[in-house]
């Protein structure tokens, strides 16, 4: 199958969309399959490695400087050379340029054109519209989803909730649920008392994780605040916040005026291939209290290194997270998910055995391979149908011509 990926954002930007990206590419290439993919020019050296993308000239988002938006009409200066390799399937990753992109080059190369909803915009476009009222927004979000939902063939959600509220929009494309599996590099062993000593942070000190985009929408304030709530039970405990983003400032400011700057280590982007499993492995505890999540990777990968969880399980994060499964589900609440923080930190042995099963409950469950094989049948389930309605048309439009 040859298969033309279309995306607003991939590496370096660092990010969910990125991941997926990647990690199905790896498995789709591995079974045989060709992938080629549409990206921004971030301006920096990327050339290793990337005979399959096509970098598009872009500029950024004054708002949010680490994305970049292509330029539209630089996509179809490419037209000519997409023709030549005769793709199967368009699959957009997100709902920018891409998207508008992808659809006109699936009507241009007479081909079908699937879309993942990666991010839960309803939770999200608030945030970054703070002039308009988070009613108004969420709403603009929900009227937006749908249109463009309804326009592609066939739609993929990362998790059964997400597409369940996007059927409460009014969405009706063919759908499936194709979570993003691991690959194999989030199980290789890591050495985490080498990551706390290049950290500067001593082997045992208490040590809570979020890795992630550093967004609004993430909810890390809440975390903040539950670490201060830790610190006058355990003073030394330490929450380390791994990523970037537009969060950053309020967050940095939030962890002043509680005065816990002793307890808050922001630590920025790691590389994925060196250096973030280990900063999953030195970790005692993963905490995580996103609600807005479509499948929340970043816990599986922590679950890969044997480190457990304790997180808020709401939409995506329900349908990844069993209680006892190498997860502890907190509720929405400072003092309780504190409380259960505490509980965990302060018994060695039932954290051990927590993180033991939560390795245990993810190899067993979230392969990258098998999600990329469910991908693949879904390609072929569109393709076919698409295949059969366009062959349809073209014997409609014969008979009326003769009819004539």
């Amino acid at each position: 199958m040859n298969i033309l990926l279309i995306s607003d954002v991939y590496f370096p930007r660092v990010n969910g969309v990125a991941t997926s990206i990647n990690t199905f590419t790896e498995q789709l290439q591995k079974l045989g399959h060709s992938v080629h993919l549409i990206a921004p020019d971030y301006g920096k050296d990327e050339a290793i490695g990337e005979d399959w993308i096509t970098r598009v000239p872009a500029r950024s988002i004054y708002f949010d400087p680490e994305d970049y938006l292509m330029k539209y009409g630089e996509i179809f200066r490419l037209l000519p050379a997409l023709q030549a390799k005769k793709f199967d399937v368009i699959h957009i990753h997100t709902p920018f340029i891409a998207h508008y992109a992808g659809l006109k080059l699936g009507r241009l190369l007479q081909i079908p054109v699937i879309e993942t909803y990666h991010t839960f915009f309803e939770d999200y476009l608030h945030h970054y519209l703070p002039w308009v009222p988070t009613f108004a927004a969420r709403g603009l979000a929900r009227l937006i989803s749908k249109k463009q939902c309804n326009q592609v063939d066939a739609i993929v959600s990362p998790s059964q909730p997400m597409l369940d509220v996007l059927r409460t929009y009014g969405i009706n494309s063919q759908a499936a649920v194709i979570a993003t599996g691991l690959q194999a590099m989030s199980f290789k062993a890591a050495d985490g008392e080498a990551f706390r000593a290049k950290q500067d942070i001593a082997q045992n000190r208490p040590t809570l994780l979020y890795v992630g985009r550093v967004a609004f929408e993430k909810n890390i304030d809440f975390l903040v605040r539950v670490t201060k709530l830790l610190s006058e039970k355990i003073p030394e405990i330490l929450l380390l916040i791994t990523g970037e983003g537009p969060a950053e400032p309020s967050l940095r400011a939030l962890v002043t005026t509680l005065d816990i700057q002793k307890n808050v280590k922001f630590i920025g982007y790691l590389d994925r291939n060196t250096e973030l499993n280990a900063c999953y492995k030195a970790a005692d505890i993963f905490v995580f209290a996103s609600k807005s999540e479509t499948q929340g990777l970043v816990l599986l990968e922590a679950m890969a290194q044997g480190t457990p969880v304790v997180a808020i399980a709401e939409l995506g994060t329900a349908s990844i997270l069993v209680e006892g499964e190498g997860a502890m589900i907190a509720a929405d609440d400072e003092t309780e998910f504190a409380h259960q923080v505490h509980a965990l930190l302060v018994n060695p042995v039932h954290r051990e055995h927590l993180g033991e099963r939560a390795r245990a409950y993810v190899h067993s469950n979230w392969s990258a391979t098998t999600q990329a094989e469910r991908m693949l049948r879904f390609y072929a389930e569109i393709i076919a149908k698409k295949t059969g309605v366009m062959q349809a048309d073209i014997h409609e439009a014969s008979r009326a011509y003769y009819l004539e």
